[in-house]
């Protein structure tokens, strides 16, 4: 079960790095992505007057702002979206 586990996980991540990462950070390895990407610390904050507002703050010493929004908006991307409903 743990082999396959770590697999999954591998193939997940090279899933990941093939399909919605940028081409200047495509060469990383998936040691680099889960360091630079997973493990980073980061808060987040809700506002009480905004249900749906949450801001995710984080430090850009391991990656860039603009980077990450890149690697978020590829990997909205990814989501299949609803097909319209027909009345």
């Amino acid at each position: 079960m743990r082999l396959q586990l770590h697999a999954l996980a591998y193939n997940l991540a090279n899933f990941l790095r093939t399909l919605a990462l940028p081409q200047e950070v495509e060469h990383w390895s998936l040691t680099t992505l889960r360091e630079k990407l997973v493990k980073i610390g980061a808060r987040i904050v809700r506002h009480g007057r905004y249900v749906r507002y949450v801001v995710f703050q984080l430090a850009e010493v391991a990656v860039p702002r603009a980077l990450f929004a890149e690697i978020l908006r590829r990997i909205d991307h990814l989501r299949p979206r609803p097909s319209p409903i027909s009345t």
